[in-house]
């Protein structure tokens, strides 16, 4: 009898878990924000510069990921061609970063902040704009001050599409 009760129990619990989504895959992309814009690529880019420097931070480096993997996939001879256009646009808010690390110096592996901007071979004049999610960890004041992050790095990249 108590074998049959289990056994319900479990079916129960296999049925709710089903219902409630639990069954479901696990978005690939949930650790990212994409924006994807008709336009072309130096414009996008540009205006996610502009972003950024308009709020009074630094680009600190533009790695021009796409020519990176475009010149050693030729010097290679391997793969296809991945982006028409590809660069990160890195960068720091000394006074975001500071709340961010002050709330748990530990956070500091959430700096530099990069916004990528980049043009698929299959999807000419489509430009995404994109960013890694912060994750949402330690305290209260920690969370709060990545969610800070994380609407800072949105703003950039909507504004960089309109």
């Amino acid at each position: 009898m108590k074998k049959l009760i289990v056994i319900a129990w479990l079916s129960m619990v296999i049925a709710g878990c089903a219902l409630s989504g639990a069954s479901k895959k696990a978005d690939p992309y949930a650790h990212m924000v994409r924006y994807t814009v008709a336009s072309d690529f130096e414009t996008v880019r540009d205006q996610a510069k502009d972003a950024i420097t308009d709020r009074g931070m630094v680009i600190n480096n533009i790695s021009h990921i796409g020519n990176m993997l475009e010149r050693t996939r030729k010097d290679l001879g391997i793969g296809e061609r991945l982006y028409l256009h590809a660069e990160a646009l890195e960068f720091c808010s000394a006074v975001i970063s500071r709340k961010m690390m002050e709330t748990d110096p530990h956070n500091i592996v959430f700096c530099p902040y990069i916004i990528a901007v980049y043009e698929l071979p299959k999807q000419p004049g489509k430009i995404h704009v994109a960013f890694r999610k912060p994750q949402m960890v330690g305290s209260d004041d920690s969370r709060a001050s990545l969610k800070a992050v994380e609407k800072l790095l949105d703003d950039i990249a909507r504004e960089a599409i309109e």
